[in-house]
């Protein structure tokens, strides 16, 4: 059955498609059209179950009180936790979320950017991939608010929040050398992301500062756990000297604590282990987890309020803004002392 149109209406009930409109938009008193016609009107757009086409409404009004949040992956209890704050704020003041992972595959980011843009979305959150640089200055160029989150990219002047990576591992790593470990290992994704490369260089400055030496192993991401399990095996296996471990994402984190628990590794006496971005496995694990966590609700209220600005505001000249939060290390029995 064809779609009905406003047209389609108008002409079925010999009524001009202004006035049709006027009703459907709840502006009927505003423009004093009887209530006999708005009535009528009314009872047929319930008979035929006629829905506007709110495509078509985001084209006549300029907004479709839509943003497209895009993140690595939505299952991620990190991102998860953060869309779903995001999700709350916007969606009290007047906008709805469409969210996606982009797997951090700037091809796919490209795809789901082109198909935002089809769609007419208002704003754009990005936890973007490297790669996509010159179609986030093309959505900057046409005056789209874009504001990034979790990472940024250099040559990108948009407004983007984030942790303060290099001072959190900086900080943890320490710990662990105070604790009295010598032989610490950081085990990571492979990447040349912001908050990736930050994380690595604030783990190496500590090393560094102690006269130790750095063991990293960076791992290629995969969706398939197995794949991130089985070169973290090999990695404990090959080092058996390892004291500390400290992983540079929790996905990286649960799956380590997989590998500890499959091996019989035995926490914190043969191996201390400290993870980045804390969450309720890292409480529940024995014994507890040290854990670096996120300020998950700043960094939401601070994205949202960033891009309702943006919104809000008619001039685009605004200057970008980079907000650094900090983060919490919440230090559990997994790092205890090493002669404790």
């Amino acid at each position: 059955m064809k779609k009905l149109s406003i047209i389609d209406i108008a002409n079925h009930l010999n009524v001009s498609k202004t006035t049709i409109s006027f009703i459907l938009n709840g502006r009927a008193e505003e423009k004093r059209i009887g209530k006999e016609l708005v009535e009528r009107v009314q009872k047929f757009v319930e008979e035929v179950g006629y829905k506007p086409n709110s495509l078509a409404k985001s084209l006549r009004t300029g907004k479709s009180n839509i943003i497209g949040l895009m993140v690595e992956d939505i299952s991620n209890p990190f991102f998860s936790a953060i869309a779903r704050l995001i999700e709350d704020r916007a969606y009290k003041n007047g906008y709805k979320i469409i969210y996606c992972s982009t797997d951090n595959d700037t091809l796919k980011t490209r795809e789901l950017i082109n198909m935002f843009r089809d769609r007419h979305v208002d704003g754009y959150i990005i936890a973007p991939p490297q790669g996509i640089e010159d179609d986030i200055n093309s959505l900057l160029k046409d005056g789209m608010p874009v504001v990034l989150f979790d990472r940024h990219l250099p040559n990108v002047n948009a407004d983007f929040v984030e942790i303060d990576n290099l001072f959190s591992t900086y900080n943890a790593t320490k710990h662990l050398i105070q604790q009295g470990y010598k032989n610490i290992a950081f085990i990571t994704f492979a990447s040349g992301q912001t908050q990736m490369q930050a994380r690595l260089q604030g783990y190496h400055e500590a090393l560094n500062e102690s006269g130790y030496k750095p063991v990293v192993q960076e791992i290629i991401f995969n969706q398939n756990e197995d794949l991130i399990i089985a070169p973290i095996t090999n990695f404990l296996k090959k080092n058996k000297k390892l004291d500390a471990v400290f992983f540079g994402t929790n996905h990286v984190g649960t799956c380590g604590l997989k590998v500890i628990n499959g091996l019989g590794i035995k926490v914190p006496s043969d191996l201390a282990v400290v993870s980045f971005d804390d969450y309720d496995v890292f409480k529940l694990f024995s014994p507890p987890v040290t854990a670096i966590a996120q300020p998950i609700e700043a960094i939401a209220d601070s994205v949202i309020t960033v891009l309702l600005n943006k919104l809000n505001t008619s001039s685009q000249h605004i200057s970008s803004q980079s907000i650094i939060l900090k983060t919490d290390f919440n230090i559990r029995e997994s790092s205890k002392t090493a002669t404790s």
